[in-house]
């Protein structure tokens, strides 16, 4: 008896067992995906596991439907990394394998009904709906159930489809289907009836007298035969010889042209890859010197420089190192918008050898790069992407670069696995025996905590390129500007100077707003009722080139409100701002320059960040408004002024990194100032301009944060010194997410006593109709994680087991932060 165990793309604790023949056991891998049934009429594309000769004692093994490749789809490395990702972070195989693999490659099954020839049936015998399918099927052999819904317009036809299988009518049947979908590029040459002197010499003159365009067509097809020596494309040939596609056509059907497809990647590179890297200055190279004496040592360092000390160049010396011995390349980015900029950069240096991989792209082109690196092809030597691109499946990984190491959204949040891309990277590097550089210049406390603990190598760059000063950076007191009239809008008359200044010498401007929509609250001046979102607790926020009401968290929407819903009066008024109503501020103070935004809204197509950046960068846009997307490591050479236009509500946060994640951002939003010769100038506005945080932004003295922010580490026993889980509860009944928080509280609080906080409502309780409560627990450097988890998942199997509860929806984060 053979058997294998397979992970499936769904929540489930444990592998789950299919029988196999021996034929099969001899040819299936761990990594091949196979068909196979599940539950009562599923159909799963799973992947293999294990093959073994142990049958499963809880339930009768079923066959398998079918095998869907030759060889693996995954590497053995990456299955051990997807086990530690599923491991660490509580969460199970197939919710890792679902988050790492394309959809293309997780077959679905559609169900086909068919009509059971078999059987006679009169029509009087059917209803209305199960006559319309009937029907249906005498002039279609096969429907599928999507096909049944616009036929009956009706969502609910499983029970007709059920009635009509029971009478023998219609046969169901599963039926797999793949989604990839290989991109052809269609091709034209001449015909091999055409090829000799003499019938060549005929066609031209038939054609001569006959067909003039056609002639044309022929004769551009021989230029570009002669120019190019390669295939010549259909539109190709449609471009140079001006004629339509259907005289194209026409020569086709005429067999004079032949055409034929050739399958080729999505992404195409352009450009000739053959820049030489630039040459390091002294900082650079000492700093490319330290690193590389680390890596001797040492398998992880953090590259700490400052904003513009021309990190990329030294990571450009060592991919370069890196392709020299055969190896390859891990380019972690947070953000998509900076995956633009760099693409670009490295692909100037290296070419074709350059992929990309992030959510932005479509199933099909996230196919190809997969296949490119499964084949250890050179068009996958160096991987720029997003933090999904630490699950592709490496073959000789010599080098993780993470870029921007202490940004937030390198942590996944929903669905699981929640990983944290920065430490799954280092542990993937391990598993390589690879190196990992951790880059930043304004560092996570718990990277630089590491380094100064002798974990990591520490390297710092200290000057920026070119010795060009850090910006100058000035406090405005909000409360003072207001008291003395000298505020217009959201402008204090300082910031209005210095854009103006900054215009007149021809230098382009960022104002950082870390809010989109126009205005966060809409309220009624007479009652003071603010319009609310029925989903989740929270205000609506205004968007005004929509005129309407937006809510944040789940995307519900309505038209802007003309008078007050409780008192009936028209004296609605805006509070707080976001990203638009500083761009229209800026359009009436500055009505002849031209403005652009750059937040959620403004970006949301596949290409919305390179539009954006690529005016910016060729001096089109004179002032740019933004949110943090601006912060992250983009740079603008002619950016000579930046405006913080409310440093107060990042600090005014309710959670114990605010502070650490303020001065991150305003630190990385300076820093696009003043990149090349004249020094920058950054503007924060504040309601409190003595905070300790801001200070430290203003004299740029990150070790001053690093040691206050530590001290309160230790005494409140928060990370890096201690661990967190956090837990969180939803359920729709406000009671039942209560009990059910209160029960597992206690439950922990036998184990852990004090290192247990909450159960708590978060600032905002309720989502998506959804009541939220939140347990964090502390975990003590002594403590083991892996006994910690054990005893969670005990407490989590207890809970399950109580009826009450078992709709209550628990989701543990590991490392919250």
């Amino acid at each position: 008896m053979h058997f294998i165990d397979v992970i499936l793309p769904i929540p489930l604790q444990k592998a789950f067992t299919y029988h196999i023949t021996k034929a099969e056991s001899e040819f299936l891998k761990p990594g091949i995906r196979v068909a196979v049934p599940f539950g009562k009429s599923k159909i799963y594309t799973a992947l293999v596991y294990k093959i073994h000769n142990n049958p499963p004692t809880a339930y009768d093994a079923k066959t398998i439907h079918q095998i869907l490749d030759d060889t693996p789809v995954i590497t053995e490395h990456q299955l051990q990394h997807w086990e530690w990702i599923s491991q660490y972070y509580m969460c199970s195989l197939g919710e890792v394998m679902r988050a790492a693999m394309p959809n293309a490659f997780l077959l679905e099954s559609e169900t086909i009904i068919s009509k059971n020839e078999k059987i006679e049936i009169k029509d009087s015998e059917l209803k209305d709906d199960e006559f319309l399918i009937y029907e249906a099927l005498q002039h279609q052999s096969s429907l599928k159930i999507n096909d049944v819904v616009s036929i009956l317009d009706k969502k609910r036809v499983l029970p007709v489809i059920n009635d009509l299988v029971e009478k023998g009518v219609l046969n169901l049947q599963e039926e797999l289907y793949e989604k990839y979908q290989p991109k052809l590029v269609r091709y034209v040459k001449l015909h091999d009836n055409h090829k000799s002197q003499e019938k060549l010499q005929e066609l031209l003159e038939m054609l001569n007298s006959r067909a003039t365009k056609q002639r044309e067509v022929i004769l551009t097809l021989f230029t570009l035969e002669a120019s190019t020596k390669q295939p010549i494309k259909v539109s190709e040939l449609v471009e140079r010889s001006g004629a339509s596609s259907a005289i194209i056509k026409a020569l086709i059907d005429k067999t004079i042209l032949e055409e034929y497809h050739i399958r080729t990647d999505r992404i195409q590179f352009e450009g000739n890859g053959d820049i030489d890297a630039k040459v390091l200055n002294d900082a650079q190279q000492n700093a490319f010197d330290k690193i590389e004496t680390i890596f001797k040592e040492k398998a992880v360092t953090l590259l700490h420089g400052v904003t513009s000390s021309g990190k990329t160049e030294i990571y450009v010396q060592l991919i370069q190192k890196q392709l020299e011995s055969g190896k390859q390349v891990l380019y972690l980015l947070p953000e998509i918008a900076l995956t633009t900029q760099l693409v670009q950069r490295l692909q100037d240096y290296f070419g074709e050898k350059v992929a990309v991989f992030h959510s932005r792209y479509s199933g099909n082109e996230r196919v190809e790069v997969w296949n490119n690196m499964l084949n250890n092809s050179d068009k996958a030597r160096i991987i720029i992407g997003a933090r999904s691109s630490l699950l592709l499946p490496f073959k000789n990984l010599g080098l993780i670069i993470v870029d921007e190491e202490h940004e937030q959204s390198y942590k996944q949040f929903d669905p699981a696995p929640r990983y944290h891309a920065r430490d799954a990277a280092i542990v993937l590097a391990n598993l390589h025996k690879a190196k990992t550089l951790l880059g930043s210049a304004t560092p996570s406390l718990e990277s630089y905590y590491n380094a100064s603990q002798g974990k990591y190598g520490l390297v710092e760059l200290n000057t920026r390129y070119n010795n060009v000063l850090m910006p100058d950076i000035e406090l405005v007191d909000l409360a003072d500007k207001y008291k003395r009239k000298r505020m217009k809008g959201h402008f204090s008359d300082r910031l209005i100077e210095e854009i103006t200044e900054t215009l007149e010498q021809g230098f382009q401007i960022i104002l950082f707003q870390n809010r989109r929509g126009f205005s966060p609250i809409i309220e009624c001046t007479t009652c003071g009722t603010s319009p609310q979102c029925p989903n989740c607790d929270v205000s609506l926020t205004y968007h005004q080139y929509r005129d309407q009401l937006r809510c944040h968290y789940c995307g519900y929407n309505s038209a802007m409100l003309k008078s007050c819903q409780a008192c009936g009066n028209s004296t609605l008024d805006t509070k707080g701002f976001g990203t638009e109503q500083i761009e229209e501020e800026v359009r009436l103070l500055f009505p002849e320059k031209k403005v652009a935004r750059m937040d959620l809204d403004t970006t949301r197509g596949k290409y919305g960040f390179e539009k954006i950046i690529n005016s910016f960068e060729q001096r089109e846009i004179d002032i740019l408004v933004g949110t943090q997307m601006l912060t992250k490591g983009l740079d603008f050479r002619y950016v000579k002024l930046v405006g913080i236009m409310n440093a107060d509500n990042l600090l005014n946060f309710p959670d114990f990194r605010a502070h650490e994640r303020s001065y991150q951002l305003m630190a990385q939003v300076s820093g696009r100032a003043g990149r090349t010769d004249l020094r920058g100038k950054v503007i924060i506005q504040t309601y409190n301009p003595h905070h300790n945080i801001l200070q430290q932004v203003s004299t740029n003295s990150y070790k001053d944060m690093f040691a206050e922010q530590m001290n309160d580490r230790y005494n409140y026993k928060y990370p890096p010194i201690y661990r967190l889980i956090k837990i969180t509860f939803k359920h729709k009944d406000y009671n039942r997410v209560n009990l059910a928080a209160d029960w597992y509280a206690k439950s922990l609080r036998q184990v852990f006593k004090s290192n247990v906080l909450g159960p708590e409502f978060p600032p905002v309780s309720r989502i998506r109709n959804l009541y939220l409560k939140n347990i964090l627990l502390k975990i003590p450097e002594k403590q083991s994680l892996s006994k910690t988890k054990e005893a969670i998942m005990k407490i989590e199997n207890s809970f399950n087991a109580v009826k009450d509860f078992r709709a209550v929806r628990v989701i543990l984060n590991v490392d919250n932060y």
